[in-house]
């Protein structure tokens, strides 16, 4: 047999650059679609945690207020609640919260107690949202203890 006669198989070994490619941007899509999913989640339940937060200092706050007969002043600020004030006789063992730290809302800022807001309530805790300054939409907005029941 002559080398010409001879049949040759060629074998492929490995993936051409363009099969490469799309496979690469497959993956990227599918990628982003899996982050943007998740990341909707993650600010979904930072909200969620915040409002439960502001609920229990809301509650801790009137709790406060029902064995001491006032509420705490601006100047104590939530601390009141974690760190009895000088002047305060009856108070909770312990303090009003189960932590001795004053919970941070979903973002890692401080809440803010603000008494005789303009709503007219007695007091309100506010988180400033996401982008931690007054006002904003979605989940840059303020949440309010007030709203939160």
């Amino acid at each position: 047999m002559t080398n010409s006669k001879r049949k040759t198989k060629r074998t492929r070994k490995g993936f051409t650059m363009v099969e490469l490619m799309a496979i690469l941007i497959i993956i990227s899509l599918l990628a982003t679609l899996v982050v943007t999913k998740v990341a909707s989640q993650i600010d979904k339940a930072r909200v969620t945690t915040t409002k439960a937060n502001l609920k229990s200092l809301h509650s801790a706050v009137n709790q406060f207020k029902m064995d001491t007969g006032r509420f705490p002043t601006e100047e104590e600020g939530l601390m009141a609640l974690v760190e009895q004030p000088s002047d305060v006789k009856s108070y909770e063992m312990g303090g009003y919260l189960e932590t001795t730290e004053i919970p941070k809302d979903g973002w890692g800022n401080e809440f803010i107690y603000e008494r005789f807001p303009e709503s007219g309530k007695p007091f309100v805790i506010i988180s400033l949202g996401s982008d931690d300054e007054e006002g904003g939409e979605n989940y840059d907005a303020d949440l309010y203890s007030t709203d939160a029941y």
